[in-house]
């Protein structure tokens, strides 16, 4: 099911239709309240927020190349004890979209009484380089489309935007077209579900079709994939065997920041975080004299990721979050994004793409995973 509409832009003002399209959702009393990325008051970063009254959304900037944590983690949060009371309206990125459905099916979610809205992504910079980059320009937003219009992508965009093959929303209400659009004039409004056209028709949009949007996309999706190609090659190569995983790991200081900025590691009590790795000073005197006199300290930072990655990994939308969170820049994206592909590859399974699809680790079929014998 799908229909489209077109927002109009004037003067090129891209920002300002999409925050005046958000503000006729409040006021046409469509929906109670949205959850936005809000500027912060210097505009030095974002915040995801809960508005009410559409004149904060003067503020509101989904186009904003950064993006600090996972909103799919405060859907959770305001959904998960119980469903939203009010109609609530959701701006996500389409990792942000798929980290949602995929916690929705581990029940760490509710979507009754949500209107799903995506925004292509034209990929993020990290919350330091978004800093120097809204210092460089007056205008962040427009200067950053133009980029991406003129067939510039930004060598300094997050490694994992760079390589992310699903830029367009999956499983929205409604979509904003940002990818092979001419923003000059327009901006595409797709609806994917009965309660997008319903929403379209309320709002009296004016109809409309973008050509060549599919092609557009198909060479944006291809480039990344040729990237992303590229990135699996060299971390196979860093992290082959024992020695090299251990390795590249080896600045790991236990702080489990990777766990608190994935939207999918949701256990209330990590096993992890337990007495069961509080022991008395002789038994670690006792294994270093085991490991030959001497044993790297703190203990356990492999098996946390290797644990961590066999949680998680079937649902790993490839946010890259867990990266931006290490003090010590361990390449754990890496790591996860290429074990994450090849799993998810031979159960056929895109994390996010569909609520119908169920969990393959929750699910039996006769016929997966044949080649590993009966």
């Amino acid at each position: 099911m799908e229909r489209n509409a077109i927002l109009p832009v004037r003067d090129g003002e891209v920002l300002e239709a999409i925050r005046a399209f958000l503000s006729s959702l409040l006021q046409g009393k469509l929906i109670d309240a949205l959850l936005v990325p809000l500027e912060t008051p210097k505009g030095y970063n974002i915040v995801p927020t809960i508005v009410s009254n559409p004149d904060w959304l003067q503020a509101a900037n989904p186009l904003a190349p950064v993006m600090p944590l996972n909103s799919a983690r405060v859907v959770s949060l305001m959904t998960m004890v119980s469903p939203s009371p009010n109609r609530l309206g959701v701006v996500l990125r389409p990792c942000e979209l798929r980290a949602l459905i995929e916690l929705v099916k581990l029940k760490q979610a509710s979507l009754e009484n949500l209107l799903l809205i995506g925004v292509d992504c034209l990929g993020t910079y990290s919350i330091s380089d978004y800093g120097r980059f809204i210092q460089e320009t007056a205008s962040p937003a427009k200067e950053f489309l133009n980029k991406f219009s003129e067939g510039k992508e930004d060598p300094l965009l997050r490694k994992a935007c760079q390589v992310c093959e699903y830029p367009i929303p999956m499983a929205a209400d409604l979509v904003i077209g940002l990818v092979g659009v001419d923003l000059n004039t327009g901006i595409l409004l797709k609806a994917n579900t009965p309660e997008g056209e319903r929403i379209i028709e309320e709002l009296g949009l004016e109809e409309g079709t973008i050509e060549g949007r599919g092609d557009t996309i198909s060479k944006l999706v291809s480039q990344r994939v040729e990237k992303r190609e590229q990135l699996f090659r060299q971390v196979q190569d860093d992290i082959h065997g024992l020695e090299k995983l251990m390795t590249t790991l080896a600045p790991c200081v236990n702080c489990h920041n990777c766990k608190t900025a994935c939207p999918l590691c949701y256990c209330k009590e990590c096993f992890f975080d337990s007495p069961v790795f509080e022991f008395e000073s002789e038994k670690y005197f006792g294994w270093a004299q085991k490991k030959g006199g001497a044993l790297r300290m703190p203990t356990d930072t492999l098996l946390f990721h290797l644990t961590r990655l066999n949680h998680m990994v079937i649902s790993c939308v490839g946010c890259g979050l867990c990266t931006e969170a290490c003090p010590n820049n361990i390449p754990v994206f890496d790591i996860f994004r290429l074990v994450g592909y090849q799993v998810q590859k031979a159960f056929d399974y895109v994390p996010g793409r569909s609520l119908d699809e169920e969990l393959p680790l929750t699910t039996f079929k006769e016929t997966e995973l044949k080649e590993v014998g009966v």
